[in-house]
């Protein structure tokens, strides 16, 4: 008996190991959810955290992106999916519409029906332009039929078998898609299979800003209340007649959005901007009415019918002196009479006499032209084309003399040294120097020599 006695007393006084311990003083997940704030965002790991409430904290802030779920999994990331055929690659909708996969294939279909010697030749010397898109085609498809791709949002995770959930995300409550009608069979105007139980039960606690009809706003038209096929139940009302849950009989006023602030502007962001085809058909019709404005103009200043400006008050004050009166007409062009004067007596061409002379130089012709009496009859007479500034004439004669040598040059001495002058302005053979003959000759130098550098390109680079 003493025997038994000792060892309960030893098996009492053995002491737990740590792994006992903590399994002994770890909260359930029941007793962390009761002490948390938000009891959604426990998992049945955090009971195992060294500190769960201040673990549970963290996740409960705004924002904050989960751990991903497989950090606990024995196998390896994305292993799950060795078994499952990857589908080829789709292209959008709005891409596919424009035809381009049907090129490719038509492409493809022929070019495995080439020899290889065309393939060769086509692989050195591409084609390009095969697949010709109209371009209209493609700015439809991106600027107006474009949508926007199935990405991944903030603090949302990938996981295996995520591309194979439906998404909800798109889904409004209340909104029945015509997949569902069409399943369920359900005629027009007529309810959905659950309204009569929520009349029973009431609206969905989760949802109780949502309009269902026949529960909190009135049923459309043409359906009628009753229990028949096609009824819409029975209103849920009270002991004193009235509606339990919104307004079912549609009696009550709406509200009017005004009073509840600014209107919101609704117009969409980023709209395509108009052709320019309508904006140049807007200018020129802006042009021909400011030219018909202009044309109806009068030439003065019209005081506005109706008004008169009281006697012994002047509305502007005259910057005029006294006894001065403002002209009806104000040039204010330079030298416009002039231009008009000589208009009448222009001349296209004048006629050059010709006189024979004896073949001077190398290059020397034994015929010349008297420019000198046609110049000296015609210095009045413009010719088309040669008008110029008004501070220099254009048949002037320009003579350098020193202004030692003036003082002892008597009048014919200066009257010859200016008929000299006037002869070389007016072109008499010899005068000047000729340098046609030198451009000449070195144009075709050059053209040589550019000519021999290509016949050396072509012999370097030659396939």
């Amino acid at each position: 008996m003493a025997s038994e006695g000792d060892s309960d007393a030893e098996g009492e006084k053995k002491p737990l190991s740590k792994k006992k311990a903590r399994k002994l003083n770890r909260l359930t997940v029941a007793e962390l959810k009761q002490l948390v704030k938000k009891p959604e965002a426990v998992e049945w790991t955090d009971v195992t955290a060294s500190d769960p409430r201040l673990l549970l904290q963290l996740k409960s802030y705004r924002n904050t992106v989960p751990i991903p779920a497989h950090w606990s999994a024995k196998r390896d990331y994305l292993q799950g999916k060795r078994g499952i055929e990857k589908p080829p690659f789709q292209l959008p909708s709005y891409i596919a519409d424009t035809g381009i996969a049907t090129m490719r294939d038509a492409i493809k279909e022929k070019e495995a029906n080439m020899s290889l010697k065309a393939k060769t030749r086509e692989r050195v010397q591409p084609k390009m332009g095969k697949v010709d898109i109209d371009y209209q085609k493609l700015h439809d498809a991106f600027f107006k039929f474009m949508t926007k791709p199935n990405v991944t949002g903030f603090g949302e995770l990938y996981y295996e078998g995520k591309e194979f959930e439906t998404q909800l995300k798109h889904k409004r409550p209340g909104e029945l898609s015509t997949e569902l009608v069409e399943a369920l069979s359900i005629p027009p105007l007529a309810p959905p299979p659950w309204l009569i139980s929520m009349q029973r039960f009431g609206p969905p606690p989760s949802y109780p800003t949502l309009r269902i009809p026949g529960l909190n706003s009135p049923i459309p038209e043409g359906a009628q209340w009753g229990f028949h096929p096609g009824g819409w139940g029975k209103p849920p009302l009270d002991e004193y007649n009235r509606p339990l849950y919104g307004d079912v009989f549609g009696v009550l006023p709406k509200v009017n959005d005004a009073s509840l602030g600014e209107p919101v502007d609704k117009a969409t962001w980023g709209e395509l901007e108009p052709d320019e085809e309508e904006e140049e058909e807007s200018e020129e019709e802006e042009e021909e009415e400011e030219e018909e404005a202009a044309e109806t103009q009068p030439d003065g200043l019209q005081t506005p019918s109706g008004l008169e400006t009281p006697s012994g008050m002047a509305s502007v004050v005259s910057t005029v002196a006294g006894g001065l009166e403002t002209p009806d007409f104000l040039e204010l062009r330079k030298n416009a009479s002039r231009v008009t004067d000589v208009g009448d007596s222009r001349s296209l061409y004048q006629v050059v006499p010709e006189r024979q002379s004896s073949v001077r130089g190398l290059m020397g012709s034994d015929r010349a032209y008297d420019i000198g009496g046609v110049a000296g009859s015609a210095q009045n007479l413009p010719v088309l084309g040669e008008e110029r500034g008004t501070k220099r004439k254009a048949d002037g004669v320009e003579v350098s003399i020193d202004a030692s040598e003036l003082e002892n040059m008597t009048e014919d001495e200066l009257r010859r040294k200016y008929d000299a002058q006037s002869r070389g302005s007016a072109g008499v053979p010899g005068s000047r120097e000729d340098f046609s003959d030198m451009v000449a000759s070195e144009m075709a130098k050059k053209k040589q020599k550019m000519e021999r550098r290509r016949e050396a390109k072509e012999k370097e680079f030659k396939f």
